[in-house]
Formats: structure tokens, sequence, C-alpha cells
């Protein structure tokens, strides 16, 4: 199969969709691949490394995507992008459809086959693709609520670890999964003290057991909600259900709860976030102030950390690239089913229910395409 690798398009998403190494194997397994130039400069990979490793380097993003079977991405086309999709193309890569109908009109009527990393579930419920970039995604977050709790952005001033005979920051963690763990690791490990909720216990008591005891975990209701919103300096929002939009906790009315200068990072916002105030937005303009609130919404965090992201995904995407590009879409559904799982639209129809309630469009079972 031809695949293609091109720049990301999204404003300041810095990563690409396949590391050098990547392509080797691609090519090993007897694939050609054809790599944007520049594809790879801002991860760190200049197009001598994909020559090296077999690829074929086009001047044209346009170029890349009339010549492959299969586009693979880090994120979704964005508008620029709609005219390159066609009718059996294959598109792997950071769906989010829920978010955006225009998005999912597009593709629709496109009639590709769009394969999304997060809705890609193995049979025991991980989901392989989300977890690399929620790794980043959960540590960044502490790393920038850190950052505009400093006064010149209007934040409190607080110092997340404290100092000898200051008290340390307050960081409320919503959601234990990926994100939720790996930010309480990260705001735990600089001093602060730290609540993470959740309303699944046997999570909770798994993470009571290995965090550190600067952290506790709390049932998620609306009263342990309440209170840990009107202690917090720090609100780390990350409640997720995959492919379908992100439960509103945060109502518009809790903000009035919070203090002054607290900042809020919903880093759900891919999924429409889980913050009724949240708005996406981007790593040239991140924030903006709701009550006195400060919000980081920036849709796709791990892009201002390039190396590290495209280097985790790349390690998580390739096996299923490699069985996508060597079976073709339908095969490699009915051989591996977390695949299957991970196609929302093909060929003009929705075939991932929450996609489909999200927007009150028409559903098809997948198995009706297959054959």
């Amino acid at each position: 199969m031809k695949v293609g690798v091109v720049k990301e398009r999204k404003t300041e998403e810095n990563r690409v969709a396949l590391t050098p190494s990547g392509v080797e194997a691609l090519v090993s397994a007897g694939h050609e691949v054809c790599v944007e130039a520049n594809a790879g400069q801002a991860s760190g990979f200049e197009d001598v490394d994909y020559v090296e490793a077999g690829g074929r380097i086009r001047d044209a993003a346009e170029a890349v995507w009339a010549e492959v079977d299969l586009i693979v991405k880090v994120k979704e086309p964005v508008r620029s992008e709609y005219d390159f999709l066609r009718k059996g193309l294959i598109v792997f890569t950071y769906f989010h459809f829920a978010a955006s109908r225009e998005l999912t009109d597009a593709v629709v009527d496109s009639g590709c086959v769009a394969i999304a990393y997060e809705t890609i579930q193995e049979e025991d419920g991980l989901l392989p693709l989300l977890t690399p970039m929620s790794e980043v995604a959960g540590r960044m977050a502490i790393q920038q609520a850190a950052k505009y709790l400093e006064r010149e952005h209007g934040g409190r001033g607080v110092l997340l670890g404290g100092v000898p005979g200051v008290p340390p920051a307050i960081v409320v963690v919503l959601g234990a999964g990926v994100v939720g763990a790996n930010a309480a690791k990260m705001a735990a490990g600089l001093g602060a003290r730290v609540s993470i909720l959740d309303i699944d216990l046997p999570k909770l008591r798994y993470l009571s057991d290995v965090l550190p005891p600067n952290v506790v975990t709390l049932m998620s209701n609306p009263v342990n909600l309440r209170a840990a919103l009107r202690e917090a300096d720090v609100v780390v929002s990350s409640v997720l259900i995959p492919g379908a939009k992100s439960p509103k906790l945060v109502k518009r009315e809790h903000l009035k709860l919070m203090k002054p200068g607290a900042v809020i990072v919903d880093v759900a916002i891919d999924q429409g976030g889980s913050t009724e105030s949240s708005r996406p937005t981007s790593h040239d303009n991140p924030i903006y102030e709701v009550d006195g609130i400060i919000h980081y919404c920036v849709t796709n965090m791990p892009g201002a950390m390039p190396m590290t992201s495209t280097l985790a995904l790349t390690n998580a995407t390739l096996p299923y690239l490699l069985k996508i590009a060597s079976l073709g879409w339908r095969r490699a559904c009915r051989e591996r089913p977390a695949i299957a799982r991970g196609v929302n639209v093909a060929l003009g129809k929705i075939v991932y229910e929450p996609v489909a309630s999200a927007f009150s469009l028409p559903y098809e079972d997948l198995d009706t395409l297959l054959g």
C-alpha cells in the first residue's frame, strides 16, 4: 500500500505522524511511503532522515494526498484539507468528531474511510493510541497551570509547591484516567496538595496505593465537587467518554465558588470540554478569563512538545498502521476488532454510534460495510 505523511496544518501543531524509524518499518514490510517536505522538521526529523529510511519526499501536500491510499496524520483535517479527502482514501489520525459537526459533514461527504486513533479499543477496554498523548497532556497540564497561576497572566500568584512556612497550591483533578493520573503525579511531585475525583472506586483505590501521601482520592459527586472547587487553585478537567462529547461537570455557576485567579485546564476540550465555560483555544492564544477564572483550553496540547510526543505516538500507532496497510481496512477490521472500533466514518456512513448521536445523524453498523 502507498502511505502518505503530511505536515500538520493545525495552528502550532508541531508533531508529525510518523518518525523515520516508522517509515523504515513500513518500507521493510513492502509498502511505499511518501512524505511531504519538512513534515518532521519541527519534531527534530529532517527530510534526509526519511529518505535514508526509504521514504520519498514530495514538495507539496497535494501531491502526497493525491498519490497515496492511506494518509497518516496527527490531528484531524482542517478546512484547507477537506478538498483532499476522497472516496476510499483511508485517513488514520485523531478525529474527535463529536466536537465538530463541520468536520463530520466534510468527512461523510467525501466518502473516505476515517479511522480514529482515539476510539481504537482493545478487548480489555484500553485505548492504546489515546494513552501516550494523554500521558503527555496530563503532565503538561500541570506545567501550564503553574505558568498561568503567575500574576502576570492573571493568576493567583501561587507557587504550586509553596515554600517552608507557606502552604502549597491546591490542585483538583477531575477524572482518574490516564490524563488525571499523570496530572496528579506531576502536581504531587511538585509539592502541591492534590485531590483526584472519579466515580470508579477500584481506580481510586489503586491510585491511593501508588500515588504519594499528598494526593487524596475522592468519590465524584456534587457535594465533593463543589467542596473541591471552593478550595482549588488549579482544576485539571480530564473526564472522557471515548468518541462522544465530554460531560459538562463544571457548570458556569460553579465558577463563582472558585477563588479569583484560579486556573482551569480543560484537557477534555478535544471532545468538547468538560467545563461549561470552556471553548477551544490554540498555543498562540491559549487562555481567556471567565468570571475571574483563567481557562486554558488548547485542543492540541502535546503539539507543544513535539519530539517527545511524536516518538510516543509512533510507538503506539505503528503496529496498527502496519496491520491496516498490509491487510486493507476491511480485512484489518475483521481480524482485529480493536481496529474496527476505530472506524468512525466509512464510505459516506457514520459507523460509530456516539458520533451519530452527538449530532442526531443516521448511524449504520460497520458490519454492513465489511460484508
